[in-house]
Parts: C-alpha cells; sequence; structure tokens
C-alpha cells in the first residue's frame, strides 16, 4: 500500500526543486502546492494538487481519487480559508471558497476534460466531490 504522506513529501520536494515542475505520472501536468493549517491542530500542512485556471483563480477539486469521505485538506481549507498556495516559483496567498451549482458543475467539467481520470472519481462515489475556487488576495512573492 501507498505511504501517501511520504508520496506527497516526494512530489513537493521534487515541485520545489524544479521550480513547480514535477515528472512521472504528473509530468506535464499543473500543479500547485497548497500550505493549510489543521482545522483542529494547527499544524501546518503542504498538500500538491492538480489544478485548472478561471481567469485569474486556481481551481482545485477535493475528489481523493472517488474516496467515499472528503480530504483532510478539504475540511482544513473550510476551516481556515485564508492560505498560500505556490505556483511555479511564485507563493501567492489566496482565499478558498467551496463551490455551488452550475459554477461547481462548470468547472468540474473542466477538469475533468483536462484529466479524464476526474469523470471517473465522480463515478466512483455517491458524494458530490467539493470544487475550490482559490482567489488570488492581490500580491506573490517570486521564489529563487
Amino acid at each position: 500500500m501507498i505511504d501517501f504522506n511520504e508520496f506527497n513529501r516526494g512530489v513537493v520536494d521534487e515541485f520545489r526543486a524544479n521550480g513547480g515542475e514535477v515528472g512521472g505520472r504528473f509530468e506535464g501536468i499543473p500543479m500547485v502546492l497548497v500550505n493549510h493549517r489543521g482545522a483542529k491542530t494547527g499544524n501546518p500542512y503542504t498538500t500538491p494538487l492538480v489544478y485548472t485556471r478561471d481567469g485569474d483563480n486556481y481551481v482545485i477539486i477535493a475528489s481523493k481519487a472517488g474516496a467515499p469521505e472528503h480530504p483532510q485538506w478539504f475540511h482544513n481549507l473550510v476551516a481556515q480559508p485564508e492560505i498560500t498556495i505556490e505556483v511555479g516559483r511564485d507563493t501567492i496567498p489566496v482565499r478558498a471558497r467551496v463551490t455551488e451549482g452550475d459554477e461547481r458543475a462548470r468547472l468540474y467539467r473542466a477538469q475533468a476534460g483536462v484529466m479524464a481520470n476526474f469523470a471517473d472519481y465522480a463515478n466512483k462515489t455517491t458524494r458530490e466531490i467539493p470544487v475550490v475556487v482559490l482567489e488570488p488576495l492581490g500580491w506573490a512573492v517570486t521564489g529563487p
């Protein structure tokens, strides 16, 4: 069985070492690092996720590969929506917003259009998979 914490640490390390580029199964796929805090513990976490864009916003999906429950990072963003993300070499403060209705459906279809496995995830679960928009708060810090 895969140790997802260790797997994610490897992806985060590769992302940061290569200016936001990751190889292997994620080669050529847009990735973002979501820096958030535990809803209960306040502990810092960094979660690598694929994303799409909607105008100036970044869109991430709480699919957990079609698991019956939401990923922990989703609960953390709902509890503390002002976070930072890393895109390429930039760190960007954002506010997370959970979408609903037509907006949610449109953004989910856009993600599934880029990565077909997201359509499979929706078919694997009875829950409505949340779609989260990350709205930039106006400034970014460019890394080395």
